[in-house]
């Protein structure tokens, strides 16, 4: 007889039953229960209780039954409310018992109650179960903190510190593929994984906890009722007990990884585990799977009979074959997830910086992405004509089909968004490696469409990783990643698929990409691997990942997790929120609402409404996520949605809003700021909330001033929305539903070089004009009347951008001053430092007007105006009537007003005015020699015009050619207006936010647009 045999207890039922009577003083009915080195009786007691008498092996050691002893007794005293078994005291009052067998061979005896439940290996193992589990070992190991005994250090092969002696039973593995994915397993452990278990936190825990010695609830298989059999347990790698029980449960699970991450979710909720403990997580748990099978095949000679041994060993190679399949980087990144931790380190800090530089990333195509109209390529419908059919082909005809609907819907970009499940992915690729009888469905990365040859170009900085074709039907194609390191972000990959194979010869592993570079073409469906053209791009922040190796279509299962891993590309492509998701009503209803209930000669621009819904420094971004570089609305003066103006806005108004009859610093101190702006004249402001009703209070000022009535204006001008301004703006009483001008409204010739009489000497101009004023005054005087004010944009916009002969300002204002008027300088849509070299439009005609109005700009959106003018004045306004505007000067508009002043003057913004200005002015002058239609170019810093004629020689207007041509800009994603009286000159007002790239992109809009107007209308 072996030893091993001597010492296993041997013990029959009746036996039992007089030694559970002798040292127990009980009696009931006892059955054998299953056991590989003791003997386990159940006890149904006569007094209704039950219990679990064990013979323990008498091989063991005193010290081990000891330490089973007061671990139980450790439970019971700081968690007695866990589901485990309680010891039952000897008649003698002792934890532990003694007896002999028949072959004189001691025994010890222990008697713990019965934990009632169904095993868990009996039931379905729901997720809800195994997380149960992972809670239950967690309350467990929590309880035993701070627990030690000299039996917990013991040698077990079972530690998982030791699972590399799996090393020394290979012998007993005799099929060689076995015996070489035990060895891959073995090898990865040995050079990277136990070492760093040394430098884990370990503590007791059971280290058993298969699905044996795990019961459920009989009424319900969900919850987790008792945890058994504390045989193995030791001190030990805290996250063992996580990788043991994952291992168990694992075994015949269709999901082993899903199963592992309920485990370990629970576990986390209880007993909080740490990023380097869950990174072992998957190794451990095939390390636990070797040991098992190593142990069991190097005692399969001489323990064959004994069922125990064998019990998981089958299911236990399913698995690790499984194991050896998946990638295991996957793996932990569930595992890593399922904790609360990011899928792979670095994950969110990738998606925050990409989306707070988001701004300055160089735009993926030769033009921003959001700028193209774009359309979703609905690779989720079966029917489309794109989709992939059953054989796993792609017809031929697919992107002949797509480049029609393209042309007929005015579509230049498709997208095929990230995660969209997909039903053509048919081929043995797209099977999962991760669960069984599922096929990979969701798209990983970001489909571009566009026309084979498309150029594709890098936004940020990167180094080349790899250039490779793969050659597989329905792969890749040409296939390059790029490893990016941008300051401040963790490094991340991104990845280019379908791309010509031009690429490989001209760029590979280790080159550098600066922002911007090429990286280069959709390729053609010959070379892409039979897809229609487009770029699949993804990204990755797992930068160990190959190539080959990231995800490309993943498990629907896991879609949280390749959220992380493989994030959604679309703002780093440029590729706008409001393309995926609408909202609010649709723009017919919204036109037929405003003709129900606004005003009806509310007006529309564009004979299609676009319907914007964001606005983001120079872009306004429509409802279908296409983004318009807006050169037309100079509201904004300083971008749209200015962080610095929404904030201060928004800080004031948490804080306090009010009135300018109560003390607030703001007033003041916008006040002092504004006038500092302007010339030492100009000391006296006075704030409202438009430009009309600045123009109307400048005329209050005047009439307080001068005591008279008369007006002189330019023709074509415009100052405001109240009938006494529409009176003085020929550019409203002069066309439909004006009633012409009134006695009092006298009009001038709008100081138009360009349209000035041939024989003129260019240095006459500003005198010559001027005569026009002076002849109106005559008519006054004629008349025994006198001006009392002239009033004129410093450059007349509606008039066509018209900027004033030099000298002209000034003999106006000598003439009007000397006939006792004062003179209004109209700076609603020119002033705040537009014109780049001076503040106000009027100081480069080096005047001081009397009264300067201002508005639009000045707060960058929010309804905000002001009045500045001379002491003066202002003593003749101080006439006892008090003067009160309800909203004017209020907190919330002087905190706006004053960081739309921080922001020019931080950021210099006069200075980029004046040079991306004076850029695009150069660079319409060279448009000018290549089209004839361009009559002429004329602006000053970031005001601009370009007028439009059909002959050079008689200056005949160009209107069809101006409207086309603003429609065309339009329909390319560019927004500008046309003005003047015949409406031929290009009007652009761009934000002083407006970049060299932002103007290089208008100028390469303008030039194919012309292009096109230019074929069409000959």
């Amino acid at each position: 007889m072996n030893d091993m045999l001597k010492t296993t207890p041997d013990f029959s039922i009746d036996q039992a039953s007089a030694l559970l009577t002798d040292h127990y003083g009980l009696s009931g009915t006892l059955s054998l229960l299953a056991s590989e080195r003791d003997q386990n009786f159940k006890v149904e007691a006569a007094d209704g209780a039950t219990y679990i008498l064990k013979v323990v092996n008498a091989a063991e050691p005193e010290i081990e039954s000891d330490f089973q002893t007061a671990l139980l007794s450790h439970v019971a005293t700081f968690a007695g409310e866990l589901p485990v078994p309680h010891i039952a005291p000897t008649l003698a009052g002792t934890s532990l018992a003694e007896t002999t067998s028949q072959h004189g061979v001691r025994h010890r005896l222990r008697l713990v109650s019965w934990v009632s439940g169904l095993p868990l290996a009996e039931t379905g193992r729901s997720a809800a179960a195994l997380q149960s589990l992972g809670r239950m070992l967690g309350r467990f190991d929590a309880s035993l903190k701070g627990f030690m005994h000299p039996g917990a250090l013991r040698d077990l092969d079972w530690d998982i510190r030791n699972a590399g002696r799996s090393a020394d039973r290979l012998a007993h593995i005799s099929d060689p593929e076995d015996r070489a994915l035990l060895e891959r397993f073995l090898t990865r452990f040995t050079q990277s994984v136990a070492p760093r278990l040394a430098t884990l936190r370990s503590a007791v825990i059971h280290n058993d906890a298969n699905d044996w010695n795990v019961l459920v609830d009989k009424s319900d298989h969900d919850r987790i009722s008792g945890l058994i059999d504390f045989g193995d347990a030791l001190y030990a790698p805290v996250i063992a007990e996580v990788a043991i029980a994952a291992a168990y449960a694992g075994l015949d699970h269709p999901d082993p990884m899903g199963a592992t991450a309920a485990i370990a979710r629970g576990y986390h909720a209880e007993y909080p585990l740490l990023e380097e403990e869950v990174d072992l997580l998957f190794d451990l748990i095939a390390m636990r799977l070797v040991t098992s099978v190593t142990i069991s095949a190097s005692r399969r000679a001489h323990t064959a009979d004994n069922p125990y041994l064998a019990i998981s060993e089958k299911p236990a190679w399913t698995l690790l074959r499984k194991l050896d399949r998946m990638n295991r980087r996957f793996a932990i990144a569930i595992l890593r997830k399922a904790c609360g931790f990011e899928a792979a380190p670095g994950t969110r800090g990738v998606t925050a910086w990409i989306a707070e530089n988001r701004k300055t990333l160089a735009p993926l195509l030769e033009r921003p992405a959001a700028t193209y109209p774009a359309a979703l390529v609905p690779y989720g419908d079966p029917n489309h004509p794109m989709t992939v059919n059953s054989s796993g082909e792609q017809p031929d005809e697919a992107q002949a089909i797509w480049e029609d609907h393209c042309r007929e819907h005015g579509i230049a970009l498709g997208i095929g968004p990230w995660g969209e499940a997909r039903t053509v992915y048919a081929g043995e690729m797209f099977v999962s490696r991760l669960v069984e009888n599922t096929r990979r469905t969701r798209h990983l990365g970001l489909d571009l469409f566009m026309a084979a040859g498309t150029k594709v170009f890098t936004p940020i900085a990167a180094t080349v990783v790899s250039v490779e074709v793969e050659q597989d039907p329905l792969g890749y194609g040409c296939l390059i990643a790029l490893r990016h390191e941008p300051e401040g972000c963790p490094p991340f990959v991104s990845l280019w698929g379908h791309m010509a194979h031009e690429a490989m010869g001209r760029i590979k592993a280790g080159d550098r990409l600066e922002a911007g570079a090429l990286v280069g073409e959709m390729g053609a469906p010959k070379e892409n691997g039979g897809w229609a053209p487009h770029l699949h791009l993804q990204l990755s922040v797992d930068t160990s990942l190959s190539a080959t190796e990231i995800l490309g279509v993943g498990e629907p299962q896991y879609l949280d997790v390749w959220a992380e891993l493989f994030p959604d590309a679309r703002t780093f492509a440029g590729i706008a929120e409001e393309f995926y998701k609408k909202s609010g009503r649709a723009h017919d209803e919204i036109v037929k609402l405003r003709k129900e209930l606004l005003l009806p000669n509310l007006s529309i621009s564009y004979d299609k409404p676009i319907k914007f819904v964001r606005g983001e420094g120079v872009w306004l971004i429509d409802d279908s996520g296409r983004a318009y570089l807006d050169c037309f609305n100079n509201v904004c003066h300083i971008g749209h949605a200015h962080p610095a103006v929404v904030e201060a806005m928004a800080k004031q108004a948490a804080t306090l809003n009010t009135n300018t009859r109560y003390l607030h610093d703001n007033i003041v101190a916008y006040a002092e700021r504004l006038t500092a702006t302007l010339p030492k004249e100009l000391t006296v402001a006075g704030f409202v909330n438009s430009g009309s009703e600045a123009n109307s209070l400048a005329l209050r000022l005047m009439r307080a001033h001068t005591g008279r009535e008369n007006a002189i204006t330019l023709d074509w001008s415009y100052h405001g929305t109240t009938q006494e301004l529409i009176d003085i703006s020929p550019y409203k009483f002069r066309r439909k539903g004006g009633k012409g001008p009134k006695p009092h409204v006298h009009v001038a010739a709008v100081p138009d070089s360009y349209r000035a009489p041939a024989d003129w000497p260019a240095e006459e101009h500003g005198k010559r004009f001027a005569e026009s004023v002076a002849e109106q005054i005559a008519v006054m005087q004629a008349k025994g009347e006198g001006p009392g004010f002239f009033i004129a944009e410093s450059i007349p916009s509606v008039a066509g951008q018209v900027f004033l002969p030099e000298g002209y300002l000034k003999e106006v204002y000598r003439l009007v001053r000397e006939a006792g008027g004062v003179c209004i300088a109209d700076e609603v849509q020119v002033g705040f430092g537009r014109v780049g070299s001076h503040w106000w439009a009027f100081e480069t005609q080096g005047v001081v007007p009397d009264i300067v109005t201002m508005g639009k700009p000045i707060g960058d959106g929010h309804p905000l105006a002001a009045v500045v003018t001379t002491r003066d004045v202002t003593d003749s306004f101080n006439n006892g009537m008090e003067y009160f505007n309800t909203f004017g000067g209020n907190p919330v508009s002087c905190a706006v007003g004053l960081a739309v002043l921080d922001v020019i003057e931080g950021q210099d913004l006069r200075g980029n005015a004046l040079a991306v200005g004076n850029y695009l002015i150069s660079s319409f002058k060279a448009m000018q020699a290549r089209y004839e239609v361009i009559g002429d170019v004329r602006g000053m810093g970031l005001f601009l015009g370009i007028e439009l004629v059909t002959d050079r020689k008689t200056k005949a207007p160009a209107t069809e050619f101006a409207r086309a041509v603003s429609n065309g800009a339009r329909q390319r994603g560019v927004l500008m207006g046309t003005e003047g009286p015949h409406d031929n000159v290009l009007k652009m007002r761009p934000p002083m936010i407006f970049s060299k790239r932002d103007a290089d992109h208008l100028l390469a809009v303008l030039e194919e647009t012309f292009a096109d107007v230019k074929r069409k209308l000959g």
